[in-house]
């Protein structure tokens, strides 16, 4: 090639390459150990939450005048993909999801806009809605989790010394939030009786009155004198429950004391809170994110050291646990894969000793550590962690970087051969091969393009493979003609003029192969073509996957009671499943969230929001084959101790969440029309034997109670609804009528009536309601009472209600193929369904179908990026179709190899074969350039194929070899198993079709002047 020569420069500047050989080292060693530690690649949860509450409002008033309200200016909102809503009684729940294309800055920006959105239509809501509030910060992964149990504490003593842990936490480096999980919030109850205070006289609106006037908090004024300012304090506010029930105040003309007519007591929240369990105990957690960018490895060690010191402080019955220990995850992950990287080193270099010898291997040998060398700085400045994709990534560019050296090293002994000079052997690669290395190189990135650039949450996933294999084969293609010309110019010696029996063997039988393949060009050409063809319609044959399961051992086990449980039946249900875990001999240990889901311990959880019917347990088996025992076990038992709960258990998935693995949503204007067509929805669903316990995520309406009140009645005892609600409020869940300021905390003051009073129907009938006058009269004179149906909640999607139908898998069948074989009865009931109403595939199958044409909608620039640069290397449309015909007969391969291995056609593996379409070519790249540089010596274009196709058969098969059994490590791994079976079965298959089928291909073509046959008496170079 014309122009500079990197390999004869380096020569002539060795001191130069050598140091920049041992900066390259140091620094690439020194990057390995800083770089950080995670266990998945960082990626954007594109949702926010937006919640407003209207206490008191009805389902039905709630979802018109606040959820809708919110809906319309949300889907105003830039970048929207979905809007997702809940609606309770008196609360509002919306997600704000935006599409899989938003970057970061645009997501940031996003959630500001949503937040000036809404506050400018904030008046426009009801008066009396509370909020709305945001949370966008519900990606945030709390890796670490302690739990505290006590022995022989009170709760608040407990959540005393917790939180006194969680402020020593904060100050550990890299630690970003702390939350508190489970703990109660303390609460002084001032409970009296309604018959009691009427007997008395007492009203109770003047009762509170006389609390919140005593304890407010009110400037006194400021005193200044001529050398000082003195401020004026009034004394009154309480400081304990005891201070409430002394206080005195004056009814019917005459002082009481509060604890004469009612009962003060300190308890907490009623009803409870969210709590959390440990091992089957009441505990409080203390969950810890760490920093972006923050080192996970490093983070665990300083909190171990920070624990011990804490722990050492701790009273006896207090004791830590370990809930989650994401640290210990990560160092497992990553040392098995350093494992597995060092094997596939070791692979390479024991096919490159064995193939080309000792001092040709060393050559190739040390090519992997130097161009390591130079990743590792730049993963840094690129804020690549080590983490589950950059590691794979590593293990996958591995094989394919010592494609060029391995070509600048069998060139440069080749010349060797010739008997040229080492400095002229050396350099003979660089100008004879650089550039079609360099588009080989090229060509192979843009088969990764796809991982790179996929608008998708799984494309985000996975984006580090791509910058990783691309980094990785651009440092490779520079230390190929820059170090590697300079090592081979000190280390290799020309070889001897004789070699052994079995190179001269293959080569032998590896040319009448191909001669006779040559011959029967036609018949060749139509047997691979034939072969290509029943790849194609043996792919359907090949079960689909979106993401596998993780191979950690934790299994999420979630129960769902009828929706209208309290949270105090969760909690009794959570107690059995304490019971029957705390005796299986595969458990090591769990954690139960009563009342939610559990915390983001794992950045592709599946996260559930607080709902008092709800209960997660994380359960942690002692090994993976224990974690299926257990699967199997849970399902049974909760099928039989449990018939009432919609029980789901499940092992932590990988890539972007999506819950139940096959779900159908139905939609449409009105409620119980969209509930009738679910209910037939879960009937053909049912039916298939591949599916158990389905179910809906909201579906059966539950009791209240409904008092009418008669207004006229009402109006001349001077009475209105407002009051009327205000008051059963008061007496039934109590009303905060003001707060005791108790060290760090704000304890409610909370006045209701006894516990006889507040849960009997008699006892609201004959509940005393005070008059204007100062007499009272029971509810039911001017009320009726009667029981009626609502729906406790109700979600929507895009403003419209939907609910989705939800089911697990029986056996061993993957989502894709349930789905597939539902397809026929699906699509006949859609036929029957009235406008406006629809039936759409949800859960893993639509995650998958989103992320794999985020895929295929970059493939047209693959393509371009692909044909422009091996345009532009062989400068030739005859020459760039015989590339892009060798390239898809990898398929061959993959669908044998994916068949043999019974692995499935994942997402993953779909981003490998995009990714081998740039392999082949690159090889085809070579082989071609190779030809044509056969053919510059005069040769016939028979003679150029087979001399130039023996010529480069031991480079290609050293890569392609190098490249199957590299990755052999990663080949059993869960997550990458599909891709390396994919990549080793296409590569090896076309790799002999490159050999075999493009020499014949070119033959075919350039061969048309009858110079089809070999020359008499010629041999191969």
């Amino acid at each position: 090639m014309s122009g500079m020569n990197l390999s004869d420069w380096a020569l002539k500047h060795r001191s130069l390459v050598v140091y920049m050989m041992i900066i390259a080292v140091v620094g690439g060693s020194l990057s390995y150990f800083r770089l950080g530690r995670n266990e998945d690649p960082a990626f954007i949860i594109k949702t926010m939450v937006v919640q407003a509450a209207w206490p008191g409002a009805t389902v039905e008033e709630t979802m018109k005048q606040v959820t809708e309200r919110l809906e319309r200016h949300l889907q105003e909102t830039p970048h929207l993909d979905f809007l997702r809503s809940f609606t309770r009684a008196g609360v509002a729940t919306v997600f704000v999801n935006l599409k899989g294309s938003a970057n970061a800055k645009q997501v940031a920006d996003t959630w500001y806009h949503v937040r000036k959105t809404i506050g400018d239509m904030r008046h426009t809501l009801p008066a009396g809605v509370i909020g709305p509030g945001f949370n966008d910060e519900f990606g945030d992964t709390f890796g670490i989790i302690y739990g505290f149990s006590n022995d022989g504490f009170t709760q608040r003593e407990l959540r005393d010394r917790v939180e006194d842990v969680r402020s020593r936490l904060l100050l550990v480096p890299d630690v970003s939030k702390i939350e508190l999980l489970g703990e109660q919030d303390e609460v002084i109850f001032v409970e009296f009786s309604t018959k009691e205070l009427a007997a008395l006289g007492v009203d109770r609106s003047a009762l509170i009155a006389a609390l919140q006037s005593q304890n407010s908090v009110r400037p006194a004024g400021t005193i200044q004198t001529g050398s000082e300012s003195i401020s004026i304090r009034v004394s009154g506010s309480f400081q304990s429950e005891q201070d409430i029930a002394n206080i005195n105040f004056s009814a019917g003309g005459r002082m009481l004391r509060l604890s004469d007519i009612a009962q003060v007591r300190r308890g907490y929240a009623d009803p409870p809170q969210p709590m959390f369990r440990i091992n089957g105990k009441p505990a409080i957690g203390l969950a810890i994110a760490m920093r972006d960018g923050g080192d996970i490895l490093a983070l665990g060690a300083n909190i171990r050291r920070a624990m011990a010191q804490i722990t050492a402080d701790l009273p006896i019955g207090i004791e830590p646990s370990l809930v989650a220990d994401q640290p210990v995850v990560v160092d497992q992950a990553i040392r098995e894969f350093t494992v597995s990287l060092m094997q596939a080193i070791g692979i390479i270099m024991v096919v490159s000793f064995i193939s080309l010898g000792v001092r040709p291997g060393l050559i190739i040998a040390l090519a992997i550590p130097f161009t390591l060398a130079i990743v590792f700085p730049i993963m840094g400045l690129l804020s690549i962690d080590m983490q589950r994709i950059s590691l794979g990534a590593l293990i996958i560019a591995l094989a394919l970087l010592v494609d060029d050296a391995m070509t600048t090293t069998d060139a440069t002994l080749s010349r060797l051969a010739e008997g040229d000079s080492k400095i002229e052997a050396a350099t003979f690669a660089y100008r004879t091969h650089a550039m079609a290395m360099l588009a080989g190189t090229l060509v192979t990135i843009a088969g990764f393009i796809p991982v790179g650039f996929a608008a998708s949450s799984a494309g985000e996933y996975t984006f580090s493979l791509f910058a990783v294999v691309t980094i990785a084969l651009l440092v490779s293609w520079f230390v190929a003609v820059i170090f590697t010309p300079l090592l081979g110019a000190a280390i290799l010696v020309p070889p001897k003029p004789t070699s052994t029996a079995d190179p001269g063997r293959i080569f032998r039988m590896y040319r009448s192969f191909l001669t006779f393949a040559m011959r029967a060009k036609w018949l060749t050409i139509a047997a691979s073509l034939a072969l290509f063809v029943c790849s194609v319609l043996a792919l359907p044959l090949i079960p689909r996957q979106f993401f596998p399961s993780s191979d950690r051992p934790e299994l999420l086990v979630d129960l769902s009671l009828p929706q209208n449980s309290s949270i105090h039946a969760s909690e009794a249900a959570a107690e059995r499943l304490d019971t029957a875990l705390s005796t299986d001999a595969d458990v090591a240990r769990w954690s139960t969230y009563v009342g939610r889901g559990a915390i983001r311990f794992y950045l592709p959880l599946n996260v559930q929001l607080p709902n008092d019917f709800f209960t997660q347990a994380v359960v942690i088996a002692k090994d993976v084959a224990a974690r299926e025992r257990l699967h199997s076990k849970l399902e049974k038992l909760l099928a039989q101790e449990f018939p009432n709960a919609i029980a789901f258990v499940s092992p932590l998935e990988l890539g972007p969440p999506v819950g139940w693995p096959v779900q159908y949503r139905v939609s449409g204007p009105d409620v119980e029309r969209v509930r009738e067509i679910a209910l037939k929805v879960g009937q053909i669903v049912a039916s298939s034997p591949d599916t158990k316990q389905v179910n809906f995520d909201w579906m059966e309406p539950n009791r209240q109670v409904r008092i009418r009140v008669d207004q006229n009645e009402a109006r001349l005892l001077g009475l209105s609804s407002q009051t009327i609600a205000t008051v059963l409020n008061t007496v039934i869940s109590g009303t905060p009528i003001t707060q005791v300021r108790d060290d760090i905390y704000l304890v409610n003051v909370v006045a209701r009536a006894t516990n006889e009073q507040r849960v009997s129907l008699d006892g609201l009938r004959n509940l005393q309601v005070a008059l204007p006058g100062g007499q009272t009269v029971p509810l039911g004179q001017f009320s009726s009472f009667e029981y009626d149906q609502e729906f406790p909640l109700i979600w929507r999607r895009d403003r419209i209600p939907t609910l989705t139908v939800q089911a697990a898998i029986a056996g061993d069948r993957l989502p894709e193929s349930v789905v597939t074989s539902l397809s026929t009865a699906i699509e006949n009931f859609r036929k029957t369904l009235p406008s406006g109403y629809s039936v759409v595939v949800g859960g893993t199958v639509e995650e998958s179908q989103k992320s794999q044409a985020s895929v295929l909608a970059v493939v047209p620039v693959m393509l371009f990026v692909m044909f422009t640069v091996l345009m532009v290397q062989l400068q030739s449309f005859p020459r760039l179709l015989m590339v892009l015909s060798v390239a898809p007969l990898g398929l061959i391969g993959v669908v044998a190899a994916l068949m043999l291995s019974g692995r499935p056609l994942g997402f993953v593996a779909i981003l490998g074969v995009l990714a081998l379409l740039g392999m082949i070519s690159k090889n085809a790249v070579i082989l071609i350039g190779q030809i044509d540089a056969e053919r510059a010596l005069g040769k016939t274009p028979w003679d150029a194929a087979v001399d130039a196709s023996s010529s480069r058969f031991r480079p290609i098969m050293l890569t392609a070899v190098s490249t199957v059994l590299g990755m052999i490590p990663i080949a059993p791994t869960v997550f990458w198993g599909p891709m390396a079976f994919a990549i080793m079965g296409g590569l090896l298959v076309a790799t002999v079709l490159t050999l075999v089928f493009l020499p014949t291909l070119y033959v075919a073509w350039f061969a048309r002047d009858g110079n089809a046959e070999p020359r008499a008496g010629s041999h191969p170079a």
